[in-house]
C-alpha cells in the first residue's frame, strides 16, 4: 500500500543498527524540523531485521505491504465498507515507510513512532503490554508527567470503542483488526519533537494485543481527526507541515518533516485540498489527467472524479510506496509507456511493464492537477533491478479481485520533493528538493 506519511519516533534500540560502520551518524533534529528515514532501507532505525536482504526481496515485500495498505485506504474511503486485510505485524496499524525520532514522558523516553498522513491514531506500546512484540515499550510508571484520561471526559468520547473497565476510573478503548484485537488506556504525557514540547499529548497506551498482527512500535497520525497530532498541536503548528522523503536506498535520516508555517517554501506549486466529510483524514486532491511524453492519455472521467459519497478520487499517502491507480487509469498510462518504449515487455516483482534493455529511453510522466502540473523525473517513475539491466514502471493497478475506487499518489512519486500540507488554506504544494543521501 502507499505509505501514509508516518513518522517513526526513534526507540532506544533503533539507533544501534544505524550506528554500524556502513551507516553514517544520524543528524540531529532542530527547531520544529525532524529528520526522516526510510523504515525498511539499508540503515533502518528499526534494526537489521527490518531491512530486506536484497532489492528483489524488498520489491516483493513492499508490493505485499502496498497491496494490504491499498485495501486499508479503500476501507477508510468507502462508507459502510468494513473489511480489513489480514497482514503481518508491521501492517496492523498500516505502518508507513518513513520514521522520525521523538521522546515521551518526564524524564524523556526515546521511542519509535510511525507517522501516517492517512491516519488519526496515536498508539504507543506500554510496559506490561501482553502480546506487544516491542522490546523497548514506554514505561508510564517511570514518567512523572503521565496521566490517564478519566472516564466521562470529552477526550474519552472521541476515542474508538471507548469504555470504562470495572474498578477503573480511567478511559479505555479497543480496536479489532483482522485476527487481532488491541486494548489501550487513553493517556496523556509530554511529547518532545525536535526542540518543541507538546504538553498533555493524548495517546493510546497499549495494554493488550492478541492475534498475529500486534504493532511493534507506536503510531503518530498526521490526519485531521480530533485526536490526531495535527489537531492536538494546531495552536503550535497551525495544522501545517511539510516533508521531503528520501529514497529507499538513502543511508541516513536525510529527509525532513517540518512542522508549522515557519520555514515552509514560499515559491511552490499548489493544488486545492478536497474535503470528504465521511473521511476527513484522507488528503484528497483533484487529479485531472496524466501525460506520458506530450500525450494526455485517455482516462475515463469517472476513473479520476472525486465523489465523497463513494470515496472515489485521488489521495496523497506517505505510507504506500508505489502509486496505485484504478484499473482504467493505470491501463491508459501503461499502454502509452509500452507504445513509446517499443521494446519487448517483461514483469518483475509484481510490476508488469519492465524492459530488459538497459538503453531503454523512458518517456516523461506528468501528473495533472487543478492549478498545477507535477513533472516526475525518471527516478520517481522507474525502478531498476539490482544490476540495472531491467527497469520497470514504478506504478501498478489495484491487486486482482480488488474493486478499489482510490488513486493513491505514493511515496516514490513524492520522493525528493518538498510536499506541503497547508490545511488552513486548503492546499497541497510540491517543490523539487533533493534529500536523498547516498
Amino acid at each position: 500500500m502507499l505509505p501514509v506519511l508516518l513518522l517513526l519516533l526513534a526507540v532506544g534500540a533503533a539507533a544501534s543498527h544505524s550506528s554500524s560502520s556502513s551507516c553514517p551518524a544520524t543528524p540531529p533534529d532542530s527547531g520544529a524540523t525532524l529528520q526522516v528515514s526510510h523504515a525498511f532501507g539499508p540503515c533502518s532505525p528499526l534494526g537489521p531485521e527490518a531491512a530486506s536482504p536484497s532489492w528483489a526481496g524488498f520489491l516483493a515485500d513492499q508490493a505485499a505491504r502496498d497491496a494490504s495498505r491499498l485495501l486499508y485506504l479503500d476501507s477508510l474511503a468507502v462508507r459502510g465498507r468494513a473489511y480489513a486485510p489480514i497482514a503481518s505485524g508491521r501492517q496492523l496499524l498500516q505502518t508507513p515507510t518513513y520514521v522520525v525520532r521523538a521522546r515521551l514522558g518526564t524524564p524523556a523516553q526515546q521511542l519509535l513512532l510511525a507517522v501516517d498522513t492517512s491516519n488519526d491514531a496515536a498508539w504507543i506500546p506500554c510496559a506490561g503490554c501482553a502480546g506487544c512484540p516491542t522490546s523497548t515499550p514506554f514505561n508510564p510508571a517511570a514518567s512523572t508527567s503521565y496521566r490517564p484520561v478519566p472516564c466521562g471526559s470529552p477526550l474519552c468520547a472521541q476515542a474508538p470503542n471507548a469504555a470504562c473497565p470495572l474498578n477503573s476510573k480511567a478511559c479505555g478503548f479497543s480496536l479489532t483488526y483482522a485476527d487481532s484485537s488491541l486494548v489501550a488506556a487513553l493517556s496523556q504525557d509530554s511529547l518532545a519533537v525536535a526542540n518543541d514540547i507538546v504538553k498533555a499529548y493524548t495517546f493510546g497506551c497499549l495494554q493488550r494485543a492478541t492475534g498475529t498482527a500486534a504493532p511493534p512500535q507506536g503510531l503518530l497520525g498526521l490526519g485531521r481527526g480530533p485526536l490526531s497530532f495535527l489537531s492536538q498541536t494546531k495552536d503550535m503548528y497551525e495544522a501545517t507541515f511539510s516533508y521531503c522523503l528520501p529514497s529507499f536506498k538513502s543511508l541516513n535520516f536525510s529527509g525532513t518533516l517540518r512542522l508549522g508555517r515557519k520555514g515552509q517554501p514560499q515559491r511552490i506549486k499548489t493544488t486545492p485540498l478536497l474535503a470528504n466529510p465521511h473521511r476527513s483524514s484522507l488528503y484528497y486532491v483533484n487529479m485531472t489527467g496524466i501525460r506520458v511524453g506530450r500525450k494526455v492519455v485517455p482516462i475515463p472521467a469517472p476513473a479520476l472524479a472525486f465523489d465523497p459519497a463513494t470515496g472515489a478520487g485521488t489521495v496523497l499517502d506517505s505510507g504506500t510506496m508505489f502509486t496505485r491507480l484504478v484499473a482504467p487509469a493505470y491501463a491508459a498510462v501503461r499502454d502509452e509507456v509500452r507504445r513509446r518504449v517499443g521494446a519487448p515487455v517483461s514483469s518483475l516483482g509484481g510490476f508488469d511493464t519492465c524492459f530488459s534493455d538497459p538503453a531503454v529511453k523512458w518517456p516523461a510522466v506528468t501528473l495533472l492537477f487543478d492549478g498545477m502540473q507535477l513533472a516526475l523525473p525518471e527516478e520517481n517513475v522507474v525502478i531498476h533491478s539490482t544490476y540495472g539491466t531491467t527497469s520497470c514502471l514504478a506504478m501498478a493497478a489495484a491487486p486482482d479481485g480488488v474493486n478499489t475506487v482510490l488513486n493513491v499518489i505514493a511515496s516514490m512519486q513524492q520522493q525528493n520533493h518538498r510536499v506541503l500540507f497547508d490545511v488552513p488554506n486548503g492546499r497541497v504544494g510540491f517543490a523539487r528538493e533533493r534529500c536523498t543521501a547516498a
